[in-house]
């Protein structure tokens, strides 16, 4: 694991992946290696004309099969509209990576649904992609789920009173929170995915030089951050490695996780409590209207 590399992941010929934010940056990268190694997959992106520009350099680069479906995380009804188009033409997801997200907006805003815009897109959004495309995952033989945190979850506290940063906002707190919320829902996915076909893993990119910084932390990362192809290897160990279990966690093993080959990361302790996993997950279910049942036979999402 020490060196491991994109050359090393195994072949995904027969696998349908999907990954969300994947015109640029992380996911890209993510994108561009998933098609090289067979898989076919599908880029969903908010903005059509980038997204459609970015499939066909995809495309172009890795010689696989890459398409695009628009793709909104800040609304539900794109969300939606996204996961019932991908249904109907790939009854079966073997790889959802549910990268995209947005970082320390310098006021608060809110989607089109009335959701503060970090946590609407980075949690609530994929959320309820993930339960919308459940009935997929579940016909996959052996489906996993990539969410991708972020360093800055270790800086967060969760409030199930102020989850959307009503009472007090602050552009890289409420960011980070939305990055621990996420490690959250895909521990708690997995305690209750447990029996399914599903794994719910983890990974987060270290000091990544990426456009999700045009708010924050540009400077520093233009000259310290890695690429976004470095960054992305923590996604694809999750997504690809054969040795991954449900509920690991993923990252850059040097500089104190910043860069470097991917390994093992320490899972904060604040997104460990199964209280704080069980509120957080009936706060998402209110909101979205989205809910997973679960059963020992499988699942399935209203």
């Amino acid at each position: 694991m020490s060196s491991w590399t994109a050359a090393d992941i195994p072949r995904q010929s027969g696998k349908l992946a999907v990954i969300t934010g994947a015109n640029s940056g992380i996911g890209y990268y993510t994108a561009l290696e998933l098609a090289r190694a067979g898989a076919t997959v599908v880029i969903g992106c908010r903005d059509a004309a980038r997204g459609e520009a970015a499939a066909q350099q995809l495309r172009g680069e890795s010689g696989g099969a890459v398409s695009l479906v628009p793709l909104d995380l800040a609304s539900l009804a794109s969300v939606r509209e996204f996961a019932a188009r991908v249904r109907a033409l790939h009854p079966q997801v073997d790889l959802l990576v549910n990268n995209a997200g947005i970082m320390a907006l310098p006021r608060r805003e809110l989607t089109v649904d009335g959701f503060e815009r970090q946590f609407g897109t980075n949690v609530l959004g994929h959320f309820a992609l993930t339960g919308l495309l459940w009935p997929a995952l579940q016909a996959s033989p052996a489906a996993r789920v990539v969410t991708v945190s972020s360093l800055m979850a270790w800086n967060a506290r969760l409030d199930l009173g102020d989850l959307q940063s009503e009472r007090r906002y602050s552009p890289m707190a409420t960011y980070s929170r939305s990055k621990l919320a996420d490690l959250v829902f895909m521990l708690e996915l997995q305690r209750r995915a447990a029996g399914s076909h599903v794994r719910s893993v983890g990974a987060h990119p270290g000091g990544s030089n990426t456009n999700l910084q045009r708010h924050a932390f540009s400077g520093i990362m233009g000259v310290m951050g890695q690429s976004a192809a470095a960054g992305a290897l923590p996604s694809l160990y999750a997504a690809t490695a054969p040795d991954v279990q449900g509920g690991d966690y993923y990252g850059p093993r040097s500089w104190f996780g910043m860069r470097g080959a991917p390994g093992p990361a320490r899972v904060p302790r604040r997104a460990r409590d199964p209280q704080i996993a069980a509120g957080l997950w009936a706060a998402c279910e209110q909101l979205t209207g989205v809910r997973f049942e679960l059963a020992a036979a499988g699942a399935q999402a209203a």
